[in-house]
């Protein structure tokens, strides 16, 4: 048997091993893997397979030989649930006695899977894959392959064959996804971080990503670096089995001071270069009381028969809202609030008020209630009648907790205190005493009426307006008011009476000299007086010496 040169070169490749290339790993990813090549899960994805391979294709007609030699991949990033474009020989032109290009892929157990094939003189894409990729492949117009809805299970090799008239070659593409975290959150979040106790700040989670998210924490802007001691931080990975995605978590536990209160915590993502972050409200810091301190309100005297209010108040926070007070002999406990009030207090309400928390009763504290209170009695009061020219005194007691100024008024002018040995009627009015201290006073007054019979004062005249007509007015004193009574018919009559003090006028036109009599009377008895009149407008006054007596 003959053997032709073309089946002599085929038999060599056969016997001859195959070439790979292996991608190169940087020195500090040898070092990531401990030195000995190996990588990580997460790494993984992003170093690219290749292989160098000889491929022999003979057509038994003619028992022609074409030889390919395939290199080292290239590689094409894709965004997850996106079209994936894989150029064949980095996009550059097809040679011109093209027949057609076919694209297959490196499936999981390492084994080739076609997916199409385009022929040259025809315009229709034979898809060749039966599995998922049939309904997902396409070619672009310069014969690269378009892979819809990117997921992780494409990352892989997808060789482009380009067959030709001359040649066969292949172009292998390693092909990476990544997806950007579909979220950055703290869950879990604490309401408050307690003072010296390790507390929780919070998870932040960055879900749903590849390469999986790192996660970082900060206070006010600064790294925060665990210490084990009042920094921890517990991160977590977990990669979803259907997706491949991973999602990313880390927990923060601080020890709180009181000066975290205003803090703020961040969650900071990074993925791929890129920075997402979460800043938090900054949590109140609780911590227990250390002093405690007893209000009474209103600030002030406290003034009997008013309303006191006991405060209880504790610096720690939050503050507590429930307490003891002690009132009297009394334990008394207040839930929900951080007040008691006293109503209508009295002076044997006066001493020693506690305090204490509920839940800690060793912690408490007093104050000292001072009730101030005025007691007046004073006598007369009401309306009280005299005679003239009898004595009149007034008995004034007080009982105050503290020195109490006295004040006396007359028709509310200020007056000493009423001691009166002979009345008079000008000592008639009402009375008023004022007893006062710091918050507190009493009033207590009476009416002072004094009583005789009337006294003309003044018997007087005056032109009037018309120079005929003389008016004459008679003036009084007397109690009760008393009825005036003229000699002589007058007009234009006009009377008056205040205080015991009456006043009456008459008009009159005189036509020759004649002497005028103004009479006064009450049921306690009477007066009068004279003034003698002329046509020719002189006068003379003529005080009655006779008095009349008391009706």
């Amino acid at each position: 048997m003959v053997i032709s040169e073309q089946q002599k070169l085929f038999f060599r490749l056969k016997r001859e091993p195959k070439v790979s290339c292996k991608p190169q790993v940087s020195q500090q990813h040898e070092e990531d893997s401990g030195g000995g090549g190996s990588v990580s899960p997460t790494l993984q994805t992003h170093f690219l397979k290749a292989t160098c391979v000889y491929f022999v294709i003979i057509h038994s007609d003619a028992l022609l030989c074409c030889v390919a030699a395939v290199c080292c991949a290239q590689s094409v990033t894709a965004v997850y649930n996106q079209t994936i474009a894989v150029p064949c020989n980095k996009g550059a032109p097809p040679p011109s006695d093209l027949m057609f290009v076919k694209w297959k892929y490196e499936k999981d157990d390492g084994s080739a899977g076609d997916l199409l094939v385009k022929q040259v003189r025809s315009q229709q894409t034979t898809v060749l894959a039966t599995d998922a990729y049939a309904q997902r492949v396409s070619v672009d117009p310069s014969l690269g392959l378009l892979i819809r809805h990117a997921s992780l299970l494409d990352q892989r090799t997808f060789t482009c064959m380009v067959v030709s008239a001359s040649n066969i070659l292949e172009f292998p593409v390693a092909v990476a996804v990544t997806k950007e975290p579909s979220s950055v959150q703290v869950m879990d979040k604490s309401d408050a971080l307690q003072e010296d106790k390790l507390s929780t700040v919070g998870t932040c989670v960055a879900a749903e990503a590849n390469p999986a998210a790192i996660i970082a924490w900060m206070k006010n802007g600064e790294p925060l670096v665990a210490d084990g001691k009042a920094v921890l931080i517990t991160p977590s990975l977990k990669v979803d089995p259907a997706t491949g995605l991973s999602t990313t978590s880390s927990t923060l536990q601080v020890t709180a001071d009181r000066q975290d209160g205003g803090s703020v915590f961040s969650c900071v993502s990074t993925h791929l270069g890129a920075r997402q972050v979460v800043d938090l409200e900054p949590f109140p810091v609780h911590y227990p009381p250390e002093r405690l301190s007893l209000l009474v309100l209103p600030d002030g005297p406290v003034v009997e028969d008013s309303n006191v209010t006991l405060r209880c108040q504790a610096d720690g926070n939050p503050p507590p809202q429930s307490f003891y007070f002690h009132i009297q002999g009394q334990r008394i406990l207040v839930e929900g609030a951080d007040s008691y009030t006293l109503s209508g207090v009295s002076r044997r309400a006066a001493g020693e008020y506690k305090c204490s928390l509920a839940d800690n009763p060793t912690m408490e504290t007093s104050q000292t209630l001072a009730v101030s209170y005025l007691d007046l009695s004073l006598i007369p009061t009401g309306r009280v009648v005299k005679k003239v020219g009898d004595s009149f005194s007034v008995k004034m007691e007080k009982n105050s907790s503290g020195n109490a100024s006295v004040v006396w008024t007359k028709d509310e002018r200020p007056v000493e205190e009423p001691r009166l040995p002979s009345l008079q009627f000008a000592h008639a009015g009402v009375y008023a005493c004022l007893v006062s201290i710091p918050g507190l006073s009493r009033n207590q007054s009476f009416e002072l009426v004094v009583e005789g019979k009337p006294v003309i004062t003044g018997l007087t005249k005056r032109p009037a307006e018309d120079a005929k007509q003389e008016v004459l007015s008679c003036e009084a004193e007397g109690v009760p008011e008393p009825r005036f009574h003229w000699s002589i018919s007058g007009t234009n009559e006009e009377r008056s009476y205040s205080n015991g003090r009456a006043v009456h006028r008459i008009t009159v036109v005189p036509k020759f000299n004649l002497t005028v009599t103004c009479s006064v009377s009450n049921q306690l008895g009477g007066d009068v007086m004279s003034i003698n009149v002329s046509s020719g407008g002189s006068w003379s006054l003529n005080i009655c010496p006779a008095r009349t007596s008391a009706l």
